[in-house]
């Protein structure tokens, strides 16, 4: 079971360029730095994130907060943990 994630607000960042949303947030007590690709929130979604992806990644928080949480378990020493529709169960 994953533990418990918690976003830092302030950090949530679209990189438009790599084709993703970053952001720090809070695991087990240690600051980590995530991305999710654009192609997770269009998976999520069922649209292609254009110029609403942060909309996008607000809408499905809840969501990837539990796949943030279950990828920082698996890949416990990755610089930053990349979220890809690989990681959607």
């Amino acid at each position: 079971m994953a533990g418990q994630l918690e976003i830092d607000r302030a950090s949530i960042e679209d990189n438009d360029d790599a084709r993703q949303i970053e952001f720090t947030a809070e695991f087990e007590g240690d600051e980590r730095d995530f991305a999710v690709k654009y192609a997770v929130l269009k998976e999520l979604s069922g649209d292609e994130p254009e110029h609403d992806a942060l909309e996008l990644f607000e809408r499905f928080s809840d969501e990837l907060v539990d796949i943030c949480a279950e990828a920082a378990t698996v890949r416990p020493s990755a610089d930053v943990i990349v979220i890809d529709v690989g990681d959607l169960e």
